[in-house]
């Protein structure tokens, strides 16, 4: 993954912000969605008595992730993009505690927590550079 806009422009000054329109346009934003689809996948397999306790944690964060990215997005401050990021970054790390106790708990094997840890991770480097882009671009400004 490289960037976060669209392609290899975007927020990174490779290209004009005009081209970000929406947060659907936002590759940081459409990383956090496959992410929230593969989690929904994994926990299918999880056992019945975890439907209303760790399924429901795990897919209520996994979908809190885009959804703050694109509320973050749509606000009109560079500083609530800013603070929304922050939420989204936390519960990505939510996901990542949520799905290491689900393979200790061996629910999920270590070949498929390791993938969608290693797309978090990812992610969660996504989000970070984001941050700074946006940070410095606070910083420079009068």
């Amino acid at each position: 993954m490289r960037g976060w806009g669209t392609g290899s422009r975007g927020w990174r000054g490779r290209g004009l912000m005009s081209e970000v329109r929406s947060y659907r346009d936002l590759l940081v934003w459409q990383r956090a969605m496959d992410l929230a689809l593969a989690v929904y996948s994994l926990s299918r397999s999880f056992p019945e008595c975890e439907r209303f306790a760790l399924v429901s944690q795990l897919r209520r964060a996994a979908v809190s992730v885009p959804s703050n990215i694109a509320e973050g997005h749509a606000r009109s401050s560079t500083r609530d993009f800013l603070r929304f990021l922050s939420i989204a970054a936390g519960s990505l790390a939510e996901i990542e505690t949520q799905l290491l106790l689900s393979h200790r708990l061996d629910y999920v094997d270590a070949q498929r927590m390791n993938v969608t840890l290693k797309d978090a991770d990812e992610l969660g480097r996504m989000i970070r550079g984001l941050q700074a882009s946006l940070s410095s671009r606070l910083a420079d400004s009068p």
